[in-house]
């Protein structure tokens, strides 16, 4: 299924997108996409067999972050072979680990506002995991039964914050609208080889970033395991995995307001995003 939030922001409802591409509203069956509606047993019953039942949302809604009270947001760096090498950075031993503040997720579609000083604006699409079971001390094995699903990541950075300075990667990646995900939390039968999509990101028309998931270093399961061995995954908490080569840190190019990025993960849809 492709779970959603849609609505005003702070004020988003849950949502389901049925075959024919309508949103459907799931108002009466939770409360939000957050907490343990997102155990996967219980997400997937969310729904059951009849969405026609469910009413109908306008098609223009806006969609909101398609997971809410999220309590970490964690990135895992230079885990693509390709964009390692972009860097001229090695490839690492065991998982770059970093995070994001909450604060910066935003819809798959709302601005993102270049913060003021910031003058090295960058982007990177990556495929997100959505935990929906408490993860702690789970075996790789059994790591993906802990997930509500997957969705589409741009982690925007600012990259004078992130290695310039203090070269401090929270500040770099925290800023307000840093975060999009979505537009879909897409469940994981949906996507039974998470090692096999496509994803590209264009800023205003062009190509920047053409790559697929099959060159993580680090694969998902990998990624839940381990951070599980150091800290407790909560239902909501977020895992962002990295992402294939063509970053402006290595092109020498960085987004301007005016600019439009679309980033695409095959089978998770696609963000568009304006930036002001």
């Amino acid at each position: 299924m492709k779970y959603l939030r849609y609505g005003e922001p702070g004020r988003e409802r849950p949502g389901v997108l049925d075959d024919a591409g309508v949103i459907r509203d799931l108002g009466g069956r939770c409360d939000d996409l957050a907490g343990d509606a997102l155990d996967p047993a219980r997400l997937m019953a969310l729904t059951g067999a009849d969405l026609a039942s469910l009413p109908a949302v306008d098609a223009g809604v806006r969609l909101g972050p398609c997971v809410a009270a999220t309590r970490q947001f964690i990135g895992i760096g230079l885990n693509y072979a390709d964009h390692a090498a972009e860097t001229g950075m090695p490839i690492p031993q065991e998982p770059i680990v970093f995070n994001k503040a909450p604060g910066c997720m935003a819809g798959p579609n709302d601005a993102i506002p270049v913060p003021p000083g910031a003058a090295k604006v960058d982007w990177e699409v990556e495929l997100a995991l959505v935990i929906g079971r408490r993860a702690w001390q789970v075996e790789e094995a059994d790591a993906l039964g802990h997930l509500a699903g997957y969705c589409i990541c741009n982690d925007v950075s600012e990259r004078a914050w992130q290695l310039e300075g203090t070269g401090q990667w929270l500040k770099g990646k925290s800023a307000p609208g840093f975060g999009p995900l979505g537009p879909w939390l897409v469940t994981p039968d949906e996507v039974p080889d998470p090692l096999s999509l496509a994803m590209t990101l264009e800023v205003n028309g062009e190509t920047m970033q053409s790559g697929s998931t099959a060159t993580m270093i680090f694969s998902p399961a990998y990624l839940v395991s381990y951070l599980s061995r150091f800290m407790v995954l909560e239902p909501g908490d977020v895992i962002t995995t990295g992402t294939p080569p063509g970053v402006g840190m290595a092109r020498g190019r960085f987004l301007r307001p005016g600019d439009r990025v679309r980033a695409r993960v095959a089978g998770l849809g696609e963000q568009v995003n304006e930036v002001t």
